[in-house]
């Protein structure tokens, strides 16, 4: 029962507050309100609206959002999400559009598992979906797994990777965004050793903590930092009985939240206090750049304790894929088996969660990899987000991906996008 009172404290916090906001909206929303002449009315309002608004979607897991997409016809085709491989921590999605012709680039956006739902992709997807087939790792949120489900660690999700993939096929392009990066590099190395057929053909690994240690930033110099008891005292929670999960041990989303909002706090602050005047002069909406931004960021997702701590312990301190001593299932992977993945890096210049150089580590660990099936691109003045998600991915990555995808296929795709776009979107 430890922790589970903590756990269901924060729940209890946050429910507060949601109902306050409601409260608040609903009280300046009354008639009577509005017979004297009091601004304060409307501001109260405002607050209730956004603070409502804000609460609520800190347990709710957002929606896609991707109804159609252009094809080659010119016309709106509707987008189908459907699950292929369904497992107990996460599932394997397809996003099938009917009617069109299936594209030849065949691509698994691998999510990260940090904090936020795999719908944090979604700009990433859309950008995707009209020249690739695109298949994503929708991972669930801890406090919804049984206890009886059984633990899930960063050598679950890496078996959970092989599977996937191996389901998919070896005619596929593997894109891993963030965190996941080393636990895709060593779930291919895997797959070199055990099922060398299964093998994807490229791997593009976006700003991921290959060797933490290659260029410190806050993240790494608080993993330094705590012990691994202090971490598990402080950070460890059991879900409460409000949820499936009770009595799981998790890294709560609320807990991981609080620390995203805490390196940032003034930008935050601002932005709420920004649009609550926005509200009240009548210039916010439903899908506002705030709101749009807000009801994805706020949305969080516990982790399973094991799967935390062990990614602090061995992917941070220990430095087990840096140093290429990673043990999956009892077997010793060794990176240097890859010799026919093709393999790119990226990184973003700006980026303060993984530093330039931290994923290009991976690089050197593939010392049975040809150089001509080696490439690196560093996106200049890009932050984290904006790498996979912002203007620097849809401009420049995204065509550069797609171009090292085509060179490494047995066949180049043929151009299926439609006339009527962007230019640096249609590039490719």
């Amino acid at each position: 029962m430890k922790y589970m009172m903590s756990y269901d404290l924060m729940e209890s916090v946050r429910n507060t507050n949601q109902w306050l906001g409601a409260t608040a909206q609903a009280w300046g929303s009354y008639p009577a309100m509005s017979w004297g002449v009091n601004p304060w009315v409307e501001v109260v309002k405002a607050w209730g609206e956004v603070t409502e608004r804000a609460f609520s979607r800190m347990v709710t897991k957002p929606d896609w959002g991707i109804p159609t997409v252009t094809v080659e016809d010119g016309k709106d085709h509707t987008v189908r999400i459907m699950s292929l491989v369904e497992r107990p921590f996460g599932n394997l999605i397809h996003f099938k559009v009917p009617g069109r012709t299936p594209r030849k680039r065949r691509v698994l956006l691998v999510a990260p598992m940090s904090g936020h739902y795999a719908t944090l992709l979604r700009k990433t997807v859309i950008s995707l979906l009209p020249d690739c087939e695109v298949f994503v790792t929708d991972w669930h949120n801890a406090r919804d797994i049984p206890v009886s489900e059984g633990k899930f660690d960063i050598e679950d999700y890496t078996l959970y990777l092989v599977d996937f993939m191996k389901h998919l096929g070896p005619d596929l392009h593997v894109i891993a965004i963030c965190q996941p990066a080393p636990l895709t590099l060593a779930a291919t190395a895997y797959l070199a050793e055990q099922d060398p057929k299964a093998q994807p053909r490229t791997m593009t690994l976006i700003g991921g903590p290959i060797d933490p240690e290659a260029n410190h930033t806050e993240v790494t110099d608080f993993g330094r930092s705590v012990t691994m008891g202090q971490l598990e005292q402080t950070m460890i929670q059991r879900v409460g009985f409000k949820y499936k999960g009770v009595g799981r041990a998790v890294y709560p989303g609320l807990l991981q939240l609080a620390s995203f909002i805490s390196m940032n706090a003034e930008t935050h602050t601002k932005a709420f206090q920004d649009q609550i005047f926005r509200v009240v002069r009548g210039e916010a909406s439903d899908h506002d750049k705030h709101n749009q931004f807000y009801d994805e960021y706020l949305s969080v997702m516990d982790m399973t304790a094991e799967f935390y701590l062990s990614t602090v312990e061995r992917i941070f301190k220990g430095r087990e894929i840096a140093r290429n001593d990673f043990t999956v299932a009892g077997h010793k992977v060794d990176i240097g088996k890859i010799t026919s993945v093709a393999v790119m890096v990226v990184e973003g210049e700006e980026d303060d969660i993984s530093a330039p150089g931290q994923c290009l580590a991976a690089l050197d660990l593939l010392t049975g990899l040809p150089q001509s099936k080696k490439a690196s691109h560093l996106e200049g003045g890009a932050g984290h987000y904006g790498i996979f998600a912002g203007r620097s991915w849809r401009n420049n990555i995204r065509p550069f991906v797609l171009r090292f995808i085509d060179a490494n296929s047995e066949a180049a795709p043929v151009r299926t996008r439609p006339r009527a776009v962007p230019p640096a979107a249609a590039a490719s």
